[in-house]
């Protein structure tokens, strides 16, 4: 049997016996799962509902998805070993990574990254138990969400979890910061040992759908600054010391991208640089379009797309015998163009994130999700105001599913509309009828 096409849960069946169906399989499971249809819902940078404009974790993941297909079109025509198929984790699939960056986000929280912090924070202080985003991606396909005729999860095949697996730990072992649970990842180790995965490493899916992500994160987000006037297309802008120094503090602080090399640069220079030349090309692009900002934007997100996908590429790396999807010159690793990127998203992150506003609204959304904790922690009372299916499933799952993890099992599912519709039922002095359906 294809080891690509085994499913933990449920039985090969002969009818389905051409690879291509299987991942058609995956495919819909996916996009028809309520957990998908939440990312609509859902903060990607500026919250949900915010504009008719900017995106969400659901537009954002269709353009990841959108990208990693024709890249890995691309790279398979390109390399041959490709075609041999020698190693189940050495194959490139377009569909596989097109649903793998369809599911990469479904286990954000409402209100972005600090619902995240917020409920990892909350259950290690309390419980000594964490919550990742990546962890609870695997939570909600394996487990959470249902499928017509199972009772747990989607039962993805194993070429889609494990290309969408960009952490292969488990967040039990010490230290790490990003993995999965311990329950998950039970079972994703037992895909990664059939397979015979080198420890550590990721299948070339998984590493395509991760690049995609950050090629999207790095222009399509700043696109949406630009329309929200946060990044200001002028040289006063682009020359400020103060958004200089942000960048490159960012870049030190960051010791998760330690590998692009940045100890053989000045840091500073390089931002400089790089802020000079996006802002030259805005201009020329300007100028060539008659001043429309909006065509504009629009021109210089698709210019940056296709440089940074045409520069993806296959690399051995030696030191762990396995091979390593990245930007790719002259048959080396482009540790420029990772550093390009690397200070776009710097750009995106220090203008967006950080900006006052925007942060207000975050702490606006902590004191919710604090709130809803609190509603919720105590079994004796939290099971009296949470919807009576949810409780049902914890009383037949409590033997392995803590009241903790429940409780941020449910507040991480909601949307940001959602949640606040909770948190207005619980603690504001009106909000609507008690016949509105959830």
């Amino acid at each position: 049997m294809d080891l690509r096409k085994l499913r933990i849960d449920e039985p090969v069946l002969s009818t389905f016996s051409e690879e291509r169906d299987e991942y058609e399989r995956d495919y819909a499971r996916l996009i028809q799962s309520p957990a998908f249809r939440r990312l609509q819902g859902k903060t990607q940078v500026f919250g949900a509902g915010s504009g008719d404009y900017y995106r969400t974790r659901l537009t954002h993941s269709l353009e990841v998805s959108q990208i990693a297909r024709e890249v890995a079109r691309r790279l398979g025509n390109q390399y041959e070993f490709l075609s041999k198929k020698e190693h189940p984790g050495l194959v490139l699939d377009p569909s596989v990574v097109e649903i793998a960056a369809l599911a990469h986000d479904l286990g954000h929280p409402p209100f972005g990254h600090k619902g995240e912090e917020v409920l990892n924070r909350l259950l290690m202080e309390e419980h000594g138990l964490a919550y990742e985003g990546n962890a609870q991606n695997f939570r909600i396909l394996m487990f959470l969400e249902k499928r017509a005729g199972s009772g747990s999860g989607l039962d993805l095949t194993a070429a889609t979890l494990l290309a969408t697996n960009k952490y292969p730990y488990s967040l039990d072992e010490p230290g790490r910061l990003k993995g999965l649970y311990a329950s998950e990842w039970h079972e994703i180790k037992h895909l990664r040992d059939a397979w015979q995965m080198p420890e550590g490493c990721t299948t070339l899916e998984a590493q395509l759908m991760d690049l995609c992500d950050d090629i999207a994160y790095s222009t399509h987000d700043i696109e949406d600054g630009i329309r929200a006037g946060k990044i200001q297309m002028n040289r006063t802008f682009f020359e400020d010391s103060r958004l200089i120094d942000n960048l490159v503090q960012e870049i030190v602080e960051d010791q998760g991208n330690m590998e692009v090399g940045w100890d053989q640069v000045d840091i500073p220079a390089m931002v400089k640089q790089v802020l000079a030349d996006y802002l030259q090309q805005w201009e020329e692009l300007y100028a060539q379009y008659d001043h429309e900002s909006s065509r504009t934007r629009r021109e210089m997100k698709a210019r940056w797309v296709s440089v940074f996908a045409g520069k993806v590429g296959i690399i051995d790396a030696p030191s762990k015998g396995w091979k390593k999807v990245t930007f790719v010159e002259s048959g080396h690793q482009d540790l420029q163009m990772l550093r390009t990127m690397e200070i776009l998203k710097k750009l995106a992150w220090v203008t967006l994130i950080k900006d006052f506003r925007v942060q207000r609204l975050q702490k606006r959304s902590e004191i919710m999700i604090r709130r809803l904790w609190d509603s919720f922690r105590v079994p004796d009372y939290g099971r009296l105001i949470l919807p009576p299916d949810w409780v049902a499933s914890y009383d037949h799952h409590k033997q392995h599913w803590s009241w903790p993890r429940f409780v941020a099992d449910y507040i991480s599912g909601m949307t940001d509309a959602y949640a606040e519709k909770v948190y207005a039922e619980l603690y504001a002095s009106k909000s609507g009828s008690i016949y509105e359906m959830d």
